[in-house]
Order: C-alpha cells, then structure tokens, then sequence
C-alpha cells in the first residue's frame, strides 16, 4: 500500500524521497523492520492474553527432561508470526505481483488449517486436533492451486540463459563486463516453462515435461498433471517437515529464519537479470518482489524467536509450524529451487525421516517378532537425543549450526556445479 501512495507522491509532487520506494532493497529492509517492530512490541502484550484466556499447551507425558514445566504455556502463537508476515508485505510489496498474491494466500491458507487445529486441541480439549487426513486434504488442495498457477499463469514465466550464452559465445565478449550487452540480449520475450533448477549439475536445469513427453506427443496433454504432482508432494512434505520439527524451546522457529534468509538471496538472484546472467540461473522476471515477503518471514521468525527460545514464553503451534513449512515449498516452487529444499531443508528432512524409519521398523518388527523395536530412543530425532540426556538448548544450538552449514552449501551451489 505503501509502495502505491509514495508512487503518487513521487510521481504527482516530486516528493523528497519518496522514489526510494522503487527499489526493492529499500522496501525489503523496511519489510524486516516493520517485522521484527511488530513481534517485539506486541509479543509481551499478546503473550498475557493468552494467558488471560488461559489459551495454554497441553502437553504429553513423555517422560522428559523439562517437558511438565512447558504445561500452561501460552500458544497459538503463529498468529503473530502471521501478522507479522502479512501486515509488512501488504505496506511494502505491490500487491498485483502474482507472486506476492500466491504467497499471501498460501500463509493464510496454512494458517487457517493450523488455526483450526490449535483451536480443536485448545477450546474443545481434543488431545489430536484436526485430523490428520484433514490437514493433508488442505495441503493437496493448496499444491494443486499452486501447480496450475504455476503453469498456466500468464505472469509466471521464465528467460532463458541459452540465449545469452549463444550472445557471448559468438561475440567472444566478457558478460561481467558488458552488462548493457547481455541485457538486452536477456530482454527476449518471456515463455512458461515447467523447467527448474538442479542442484551441483553443469547443465542445471531440469524440464519436468521430460519425464512423460519422451513417449510421444500425446503425452504433452498430462504435463500439467505431472507438475501438480510434484508440487503437491513438496508442499505437503516440507510443511509436515516443518510441523515435526516444532518440537522443543526455538528449533522450528531458529531454523526457519536460516532457511528464509537463504530464499530471500536466491531470489534476489534470481531476480535481478545480471546476477542471473552471471551465474548461469534462470532469470525470472518480477520474482524480485518476493524479497519483500520472504523478509517480512525472516523478521516474523526472529522476532517470535526472541519469546521462543528456552525456556520459551510462547508456542507457535500448528497455526505457525503448518504455515511456516508451506511459505518455504511453495516460495522455493516459485523460484524454480524445489530441488535444494533436501539441502537446504535438510533438519526438516532428517526429522522426517526419523519418524518415518521408527513408524516403520516398529510395524515391521512387531509383526516379526510380535514385539515392536524401535531405530530411535524417540522420534522425532530431537526428542532421541533428549533421551540420550543432552540438554534442550544443546540440541537446538547444534541443530542451528547444521542448519548454516546447509545454508551455506545451498547458496554455493549457485557457482558449484
């Protein structure tokens, strides 16, 4: 809205200053202030509330260190991590970037699922909450939403590099030097594409057209029906990922920011035509937008971190956790990264993995042997190596540290290949 108004003023009146609003990098900083502003002044007062209202966690007995004195603790507080999101990217962004729309609508979407499943374990005292088919259906539901905007959008589109690499090519020219040149031959018209970007591979793009088409023309009427499907399976992993891994005082959250950081540079690049050009990435125009929102995510995660971390004042519950795994698969979908989310998402995986070998070896064995055994002391993983005896913030503090190292491997990918 924001970003409207000062276009008037700079464009009716010449105001002083107010064409700094062009450039994103502005408006992003301002989006993670605004952010982080808003968690820290309105956390202390939204935390008493709850608590007021008696909108406490009810917690499991699994025999842990710590766990009974987290009983009581306020939560639901992914509604703030919501606002926060919302509020800086509806004041900064330009709310008819399709992007921006997908990712408005993806937060609030999650977070009313995960909003109904708080309020079914808070207010009607059912331990489960939504049921899980439930939760999956509304994450089905917002990957096929997202697939097929992906697809046939006409403001969701790519440019392709090959272009430019002919240019350079042909005319012995130094790209870095010669930035007008290689713009203008990256100034072709726009095409919709199902390709993405694979990670450590020279000839880093991968179509998913491909892995039907080969089989003949007939074939190209179900590309969409592929893609939909693997957007759904990323959407529904990473948000079930994210939703495991909110399990112990600041983990999801401290992660969460890492990750959103990490987006918020591939992005950038991916954005801006001569980063693009220079690494050899799709360039994907008015994607730039995004860095808006994905830093209003990043001030939300650190903010809510600041009452989150052990012992915690606040729990996020599924009404952030859902939301938070769902903003990240369908942010990296939209910036053709999907393929570095086991990297860059990688405690996310290892969580999820972790509860998928104990669920299965225990089914397997107990049919076997009549008797289940377990890989883990308990999963999710973190909660194994609370049963080992290490402490809370040890776990959390080393899981933060495997989380940069991803990060970093994530953004060097860009150039490692």
């Amino acid at each position: 809205m924001l970003y409207y108004l000062f276009t008037w003023l700079d464009e009716a009146f010449n105001f002083p200053g107010a064409g700094v609003f062009q450039y994103i990098s502005f408006r992003a900083a301002m989006s993670v202030i605004t952010s982080l502003i808003i968690m820290l002044i309105f956390g202390k007062p939204f935390i008493k509330w709850l608590r007021k209202k008696q909108i406490g966690e009810t917690v499991r007995d699994l025999h842990l260190e710590g766990q009974k004195e987290k009983e009581g603790t306020p939560t639901m507080g992914g509604l703030l991590i919501l606002a926060a999101i919302v509020i800086p990217t509806l004041l900064f962004a330009k709310l008819d970037n399709i992007y921006i729309l997908i990712m408005l609508g993806t937060t609030l979407w999650l977070g009313l699922i995960g909003f109904l499943d708080d309020y079914i374990k808070v207010f009607k005292k059912h331990k489960e909450g939504l049921r899980g088919k439930y939760k999956v259906i509304g994450q089905v539901m917002l990957g096929l939403v997202v697939g097929l905007l992906i697809m046939y959008h006409p403001d969701i589109t790519i440019k392709e590099t090959s272009s430019v690499e002919t240019y350079v090519a042909s005319h012995n020219i130094n790209v870095e030097g010669n930035y007008d040149k290689a713009k203008s031959e990256f100034s072709k018209d726009p095409v919709k594409s199902t390709k993405t970007t694979i990670p450590f591979v020279k000839s880093n793009e991968l179509d998913y057209a491909k892995i039907i088409t080969w089989m003949g023309d007939w074939t190209k009427n179900w590309v969409w029906l592929v893609y939909v499907i693997i957007v759904i399976f990323v959407v529904t992993a990473t948000s079930n990922g994210a939703n495991l891994t909110d399990g112990i005082d600041g983990l999801a959250t401290g992660t969460s920011a890492i990750i959103g950081a990490t987006l918020a540079i591939l992005a950038w690049v991916s954005g801006n035509i001569i980063f693009a050009n220079y690494l050899n990435i799709m360039f994907l125009p008015n994607i730039g937008e995004l860095a808006i929102f994905i830093t209003a995510f990043v001030g939300a995660t650190l903010g809510f971190l600041w009452y989150n971390t052990h012992p915690a004042e606040i729990f996020m519950g599924d009404t952030g956790s859902l939301a938070i795994g769902g903003i990240i698969a369908v942010f990296a979908l939209l910036i053709r990264k999907e393929l570095l989310l086991p990297v860059l998402c990688g405690i996310f995986l290892i969580e999820s993995l972790s509860v998928i070998i104990q669920t299965t070896h225990f089914k397997r064995t107990k049919k076997k042997y009549g008797e289940g055994r377990r890989v883990f002391l308990m999963a999710p993983l973190h909660h194994h190596y609370q049963k080992k005896g290490i402490k809370e913030e040890k776990i959390v503090t080393r899981f933060y540290l495997i989380g940069i190292l991803l990060a970093i491997i994530s953004i060097v990918t860009l150039k490692l290949r």
